[in-house]
């Protein structure tokens, strides 16, 4: 494939525009049929079950989509109607997907952590006539909520052995049904499948709503296929790669990911929880993955636990493991040779340190890729130092969702890499990143007037980010456009970038930064409750349980010098004055973060309010 470097022109604004070769695929249909004809793998889709690692061949995969799309059709599912699916990551997730697609049905995916008031929302929203789920637990949650959305006509069950009710079926008769119709009409999947276009819609999918009510997402197959093809040249996927599946399949990132390890042969291992995630990948040594930075601290949190664990020796070893690879990995991503010394220094840590690291994680790991998230810089230097680097890149749902990305060739930290081809980015006067490309969007389904608010007169999408572009064409993303706040004294804070310099801390598990409105910004901080209970007995300090740590003045004095000695640089009215412990997590699950792991700053306000009266309470300065 050609290709061609951005450049950036008076204006400000990159382009990179390339048109796509004739034989690339031009739906989602063909990509997956191109995929099965030009690999074949015996192993395309691999799941843990029983204990056993078992396998679906690129040919069963399409089989078995083409049946999924013929049951559809038999339950009286028709072109561009609309097909739920909640459930983990697993291979009826991507098969019926799959049998949608080719179905030109649109499928909308529905993230497991939802609430049942927020399902029965994008349900009814939807105008779903079918959903796919999980199991019978899952239906049961769900139930009475299930009665209210009046288009609803069916429930699916992935796991086998559920259904056999007039409007609960399970996966295995919806795919009984296909085969029964491919028989009597041999020629109705190839007749369906062959109906879509590129303009179809392929998928509606909802946003994840930390500010408002979501709205649902229109991406055709020609968002998302591009989007596909033109990340190629930045990831480097291959038919030899191996990848674990972590991320939810309902999350555009994952669903887009998946795609590109089908689209290059790819032999992709659904990973079997969250808890698993370090098991499997010593099973499954992939050479790639996905992930959210959240998952790239804890990693890394968790090394430096097991490391403190083992004593002050072993912990001490690490810290000076991690210093020298960090600024060794700095010489590396500015391509410079590392001075012999720090050469030698590299190899020691690694043969002490990061080689275990790496066994650790299967030992075969070329690359990490980052996205849904603001991945700060220290933790990408640690792992590109370790032997594993982690490229960034940027998008959103709306953008199907790549906008740029880096690769292991122009990997600068701290910024998420150059726009892919054929998307142009440019930089309002106000910082707010604007992109266009055939990656965006149709717009918000059923929101006429919100399609029209994020689009600018002359066609391009604003994405709500502040950024800038450097010379040398590097995208850097500073804030949330709607998450700056303003102090009493009209100073204008971006609280990303502060969040991730408290965060580089060790005793820091969670930080968000508070102030809007008020005369100086603060920190409500969730500790790292293992750090700071290793650092309490290393004191003497008589203190134990969460509730008493977070009230002990040596503790609240341990974190103000923490924050206070990385946040030093900052301007005076950025530095934060005061700082409020909380005791438990933030987690999805509670409502303060969204699925893709953001905080929800509205719910945190309103549920800390106490607590964060209580910090401007003295209001001395």
């Amino acid at each position: 494939m050609s290709q061609t470097t951005p450049t950036v022109n008076e204006t400000g604004r990159l382009r990179a525009r390339v048109p796509l070769m004739a034989n690339e695929p031009t739906t989602l249909v063909e990509m997956f049929e191109r995929a099965a004809r030009e690999y074949d793998k015996p192993d395309a889709l691999n799941y843990k079950r029983d204990g056993a690692w078992r396998s679906i061949s690129s040919a069963e995969m399409v089989r078995r989509a083409r049946h999924i799309a013929l049951g559809l059709y038999s339950l009286g599912v028709r072109a561009r109607d609309r097909v739920a699916i909640l459930s983990e990551n697993c291979p009826e997730w991507t098969l019926t997907d799959a049998g949608c697609l080719m179905a030109c049905v649109i499928d909308v995916p529905v993230y497991p952590t939802l609430t049942p008031a927020q399902v029965c929302y994008i349900l009814k929203d939807s105008g779903s006539r079918l959903l796919f789920l999980k199991n019978r637990a899952k239906y049961e949650q769900l139930k009475e909520v299930l009665d209210e959305c009046v288009e609803l006509e069916r429930v699916v069950l992935f796991d086998e052995g559920d259904g056999g009710e007039d409007e609960i079926l399970s996966f295995a008769e919806v795919e009984a049904r296909g085969l029964e119709l491919d028989a009597q009409k041999p020629e109705l999947a190839q007749q369906l499948s062959h109906s879509v276009t590129p303009e179809d819609l392929a998928t509606i999918i909802y946003t994840s709503g930390t500010t408002g009510e979501p709205k649902g997402v229109m991406l055709s197959h020609s968002n998302i296929v591009s989007n596909v093809i033109d990340c190629a040249d930045h990831l480097s996927f291959g038919a030899s790669d191996v990848v674990l599946s972590v991320l939810p399949l309902s999350h555009v990132f994952e669903r887009t990911g998946m795609y590109m390890y089908i689209h290059h042969g790819m032999s992709i291992y659904y990973a079997e929880s969250m808890d698993k995630i370090g098991d499997n990948m010593r099973e499954v040594r992939p050479t790639v993955m996905l992930c959210v930075p959240r998952l790239f601290e804890k990693i890394y949190a968790r090394i430096e636990d097991r490391a403190a664990e083992s004593g002050r020796a072993r912990l001490a070893l690490l810290t000076w493991a991690v210093s020298v690879g960090k600024l060794y990995a700095q010489y590396t991503l500015d391509h410079l040779h590392p001075p012999r010394l720090l050469a030698l220094k590299r190899e020691i840590a690694s043969r002490l340190i990061f080689l275990k690291w790496r066994e650790a994680l299967g030992g075969r790991v070329r690359v990490f890729a980052s996205g849904g998230a603001a991945l700060p810089d220290e933790i990408a230097l640690i792992y590109v130092g370790a032997g594993m680097p982690i490229v960034q890149g940027y998008g959103l749902t709306e953008t199907s969702p790549v906008i740029s990305a880096g690769n292991l060739e122009e990997n600068r930290v701290g910024t998420v890499g150059k726009p892919i081809r054929n998307v142009e980015v440019r930089i309002a006067e106000d910082g707010e990143i604007e992109v266009r490309g055939p990656n965006v969007m149709r717009g918000y389904y059923k929101k006429p007037e919100e399609t029209r608010k994020v689009f600018t007169d002359d066609g391009w999408f604003k994405t709500g980010d502040i950024g800038a572009i450097d010379k040398d064409g590097f995208l850097r993303i500073t804030d949330r456009k709607k998450e700056l706040f303003k102090t009493s004294g009209g100073k204008y804070i971006a609280p990303q970038p502060i969040e991730q310099m408290i965060k580089g801390s060790r005793f820091v598990n969670q930080v968000v930064l508070i102030g809007n409105g008020r005369k100086f910004p603060a920190a409500l901080i969730v500790p790292d409750w293992e750090q700071v209970r290793a650092y309490a007995e290393f004191k003497g300090i008589d203190a134990r349980t969460p509730a008493e740590l977070i009230k002990h003045p040596r503790i609240l004095d341990l974190f103000e010098r923490q924050v206070a000695a990385r946040t030093k640089e900052l301007a005076q009215y950025e530095k934060v004055k005061r700082i409020a412990l909380l005791e438990n997590e933030l987690t999805i699950e509670n409502g303060e973060m969204t699925p893709t792991l953001k905080v929800k700053r509205r719910v945190i306000d309103e549920k800390y309010k106490d607590v964060i009266d209580r910090i401007y309470e003295k209001d001395s300065f």
